[in-house]
């Protein structure tokens, strides 16, 4: 899918509409189905965003260990 999007420039709006033709493609043509999947896919990564701002809050994002060194290998 990214080869396809990156082989040559496009416009950013032909660029979104094959996005969205691929994403509703994956989903069997189910357009619910794909609003659902790319719903779920950016919660994720939010959450990915939330997990790493809070590691280099805390220090670990500056290879700082954790207080619990044996926690931190579980």
């Amino acid at each position: 899918m990214l080869d396809r999007l990156a082989a040559e420039p496009r416009p950013e709006s032909e660029r979104l509409d094959i996005a969205a033709d691929q994403a509703i493609a994956a989903c069997g043509g189910d357009m619910r189905s794909a609003v659902r999947a790319l719903i779920l896919a950016n919660e994720f990564l939010e959450y990915e965003l939330c997990e790493m701002f809070k590691a280099v809050t805390n220090g670990t994002g500056r290879g700082k260990l954790p207080a619990k060194r044996a926690d931190w290998f579980d």
